[in-house]
């Protein structure tokens, strides 16, 4: 993997952290704790930590591919790849800003179920070009399943607001 590579994605993905934390900090502090939220809610301090580990293994895991893609020649297969990941961290950001900027539930549920299909394909991509970079990155979408299962339920349990 080329260290040029490895920045590329590394930036793209604390950029898109870096805008999901604008409007998060404050709302986890204020909004946040009113909502009633279900059973299963893992404590505040695992949503830091799992998403930290989540863009780290995104940044490693694209990187990786993205330089295969390249050494292969695949141009195409490149180009495809970069909007995919593309769109997968603008779809991050967004539900943040959806669910603790606006404070829209229902809409974060969609948002949610579109970022969980959207790691699903990127995971896949990868795994084509990879297997064990692919098997790296199945942890994204399986938590992106589980945080549309939380926000969807957040959002039932809330829907009279």
């Amino acid at each position: 993997m080329r260290i040029s590579t490895l920045i590329g994605t590394s930036v793209a993905s604390a950029a898109a952290a870096a805008l999901g934390s604008v409007v998060t900090k404050s709302a986890v502090q204020t909004w946040y704790p009113t909502l009633r939220k279900p059973a299963f809610t893992p404590p505040n301090w695992v949503f830091p930590v799992a998403w930290t580990t989540l863009y780290a293994d995104v940044a490693v895991t694209s990187a990786a591919t993205i330089d295969r893609l390249d050494d292969a020649g695949d141009d195409s297969g490149r180009r495809a790849y970069l909007g995919a990941l593309g769109a997968n961290l603008a779809l991050n950001a967004g539900w943040t800003w959806v669910y603790f900027g606006a404070h829209r539930l229902g809409a974060a549920s969609v948002v949610a179920g579109a970022l969980a299909v959207s790691s699903a394909d990127l995971a896949r991509r990868t795994a084509q070009v990879d297997a064990r970079s692919g098997a790296a990155l199945a942890a994204y979408p399986a938590w992106c399943a589980f945080a549309t299962v939380l926000s969807t339920s957040t959002w039932w349990l809330n829907r009279d607001r």
